[in-house]
């Protein structure tokens, strides 16, 4: 199993479109060496700002997928 290290340098865009958000980013990703004494497993690294800006943007996605669900399930009872 190949790992990688993915750091994020910059958001450009979000959208969502059909239950998909794709999000706009430039990363630099670097393949990691195996070690012995870790699990593999894929790091995401991103600044303090951009893991703010992350959140709020995602916030706002879902916040307009809620608008277009109907009244009936937007309680959050399926």
């Amino acid at each position: 199993m190949k790992t990688y290290n993915i750091e994020v340098q910059r958001l450009k865009a979000m959208r969502h479109d059909k239950g998909v958000i794709e999000i706009g980013l430039d990363v630099l990703v670097l393949p990691r060496p195996a070690r012995d004494d870790q699990a593999d497993t894929t790091s995401l690294r991103l600044p303090v700002d951009h893991a703010r800006a992350l959140l709020i943007l995602l916030k706002q996605q879902f916040a307009e997928l809620d608008k277009l669900q109907p009244r009936s399930r937007r309680s959050g009872r399926c």
